[in-house]
């Protein structure tokens, strides 16, 4: 369906990939979006690869499958760029971004993608700012800077919904700390 934008985004169990995906939908109805948001589950165990996904259409989206092509694709873990074909149908004009301490440059030899490609070190800004590298809001930020899909202050306002009833508020705020700072230091090549 044309001018739907398709994310998929690339995790290990307990990472927060399924969430993370929920928080950017919930920003995108915001925006007067139509979405999908849906996780696809391998075995069901912490670390072992998780993927979710989401579309997002200003109009109906009457598509129900997965995601093959995508136009963004979001990395939380940077050791899946070794066991996984993280750009497998990745559109050529689409964004890659990865969680890593790498430079684009050296995430475009490992993966292949000649497209753009984006790093921002969530895990570090998630350990300094949270105090745990749970990176999935703090690649959040990053997302929202690369892409434009929605703002930051839409995610917040999710962040908050989503995150301020199971979460102390000293939590919360770490993480809108980790977001905006990954806003701020996600790198281009």
């Amino acid at each position: 369906m044309p001018g739907i934008v398709e994310i998929r985004w690339h995790g290990r169990g307990g990472q927060g990939v399924k969430t993370a995906a929920e928080i950017l939908a919930e920003a995108a109805i915001t925006d007067g979006k139509y979405i999908q948001s849906f996780p696809e589950y391998g075995p069901e165990r912490m670390g072992a690869p998780v993927l979710a996904y989401n579309r997002l259409s200003d109009e109906r989206i009457d598509l129900h499958s997965n995601v093959y092509a995508p136009d963004h694709v979001v990395v939380l873990d940077p050791t899946l760029l070794d066991s996984t074909d993280v750009a497998e149908g990745l559109r050529k004009e689409g964004t890659l971004l990865v969680n890593t301490s790498m430079t684009p440059d050296q995430v475009r030899k490992k993966t292949g993608f000649p497209g753009r490609i984006l790093t921002v070190d969530a895990s570090k800004i998630a350990k300094e700012e949270i105090g745990r590298p749970i990176a999935n809001t703090t690649c959040l930020g990053a997302f929202v800077k690369a892409s434009g899909i929605t703002n930051l202050e839409n995610v917040k306002h999710s962040i908050r919904g989503h995150l301020g009833s199971k979460l102390d508020e000293k939590v919360v705020q770490a993480n809108m700390r980790a977001l905006e700072r990954a806003y701020q230091e996600v790198v281009e090549a």
